[in-house]
């Protein structure tokens, strides 16, 4: 991992929350939290960039719009930048705070990156513990935004640095208070940059010893990954600009294999989301560019 790429990559990703809650309606997912942690600079920074990139994207698009620069950045945001992360965030939370209801008490964010859940929900600070496990440079970048911001850490929420390329234990989420109680994790954009030994050593590390009814969110690519297009060619967009970033796209996963996979840490199926299924649930019936990623599924499993 190249020093601070991961970080780069949340902050495209808050980037692309921050568009969608300020100038997209209806909302998907509102993270009216995320434009604390990028600035303006950043914001207009990001925009240039994306703006002049526009022809590794679309050549078309950049000639159609080359009069208005907001259009061009609209077609990328919507198109290459936002979707899965819109998509994937507002199913996350939505079972998350059904499982609140039926006892959860802790909830693993691995992965966590700029995520602002503990910022948006102060209500729950004394319902819910909060484990952030992530790289310790995103970290690390991550805390100086918070520190920037001038946001006060909430007494519930706790940082795990973790490596998820090297074997995880769960004795460093024990460390920093973690219960070996009903828990809810949630694994959002990580799974096709991990080889399919390191994703399952993580998922085992976590439900191993946690009880019956704990879960998991989950977004993963399928076998089209690597030869699947895509609309405006946005599939084989987001392979490319994963490997020149350092951090190639590494796994994709038929149905069957994640659902092996899972039954051998007895955890089972509760929903799968195909990409049709994202389509119909998050972006029905839209008049902009928004639609369900192609190859991208999400899925909701429980431990038995």
């Amino acid at each position: 991992m190249k020093q601070n790429e991961s970080s780069l990559t949340s902050l495209v990703t808050a980037f692309s929350r921050v568009y969608h809650s300020k100038y997209d309606s209806p909302k998907v997912f509102d993270d009216f939290m995320a434009n604390k942690l990028i600035s303006e600079e950043e914001f207009e920074a990001i925009s240039s960039n994306m703006i002049h990139g526009i022809h590794f994207f679309n050549g078309d698009i950049g000639k159609k719009f080359q009069d208005d620069p907001s259009k061009i950045l609209k077609w990328i945001t919507q198109v290459q930048l936002s979707p899965i992360s819109l998509a994937r965030s507002a199913f996350c939370e939505k079972v998350l705070l059904n499982e609140m209801d039926l006892g959860v008490e802790q909830y693993v964010i691995l992965g966590a990156g700029l995520d602002t859940f503990c910022f948006r929900y102060p209500e729950l600070m004394n319902k819910l513990k909060v484990f952030e496990v992530d790289h310790p440079t995103t970290q690390a970048f991550k805390k100086k935004k918070i520190e920037d911001a001038n946001f006060e850490i909430p007494n519930n929420l706790r940082f795990v640095s973790s490596d998820f390329t090297s074997r995880f234990s769960d004795q460093s989420l024990v460390d920093k208070g973690f219960d070996y109680k009903k828990t809810f994790c949630s694994l959002l954009g990580v799974s096709y940059y991990l080889t399919k030994e390191e994703t399952a050593n993580l998922i085992n590390s976590i439900f191993a010893n946690v009880p019956s009814g704990s879960s998991i969110v989950f977004d993963f690519a399928d076998q089209n990954l690597f030869t699947e297009k895509g609309e405006f060619n946005r599939v084989e967009n987001m392979v490319k600009m994963a490997a020149a970033s350092g951090e190639p796209m590494k796994s994709n996963y038929t149905y069957q294999e994640m659902e092996h996979m899972l039954e051998k840490f007895e955890l089972l199926i509760y929903e799968h989301l195909s990409p049709n299924d994202i389509d119909e649930r998050f972006f029905k019936s839209r008049t902009d560019y928004l639609s369900a990623f192609e190859t991208i599924h999400f899925i909701h499993a429980v431990k038995k």
